[in-house]
């Protein structure tokens, strides 16, 4: 009888650690879809205020390639 209750705090201490794991795994997962999703949303890209001036092209193709950029980009060192 003695080594029956043993056996059943055993599995009762098992089970609080299962549920405390289960239940922290399940908040850490809905806390990491949270932060996610606010900056998911958030505007990365917002327009420009004041004087600003756009400096990239809008898709043009420049008179060198991009593998001509990138020998150049290589040489200059920058």
């Amino acid at each position: 009888m003695r080594g029956t209750m043993k056996y059943v705090k055993l599995f009762i201490q098992t089970l609080k650690v299962f549920i405390l794991f289960t239940g922290c795994t399940i908040l850490f997962y809905y806390a990491i879809m949270w932060i996610s999703e606010e900056y998911q949303n958030h505007q990365r890209y917002e327009e420009p205020e004041g004087k600003a001036v756009k400096v990239a092209s809008d898709g043009i193709e420049s008179e060198h390639s991009w593998y001509d950029r990138l020998i150049m980009f290589y040489l200059s060192g920058e």
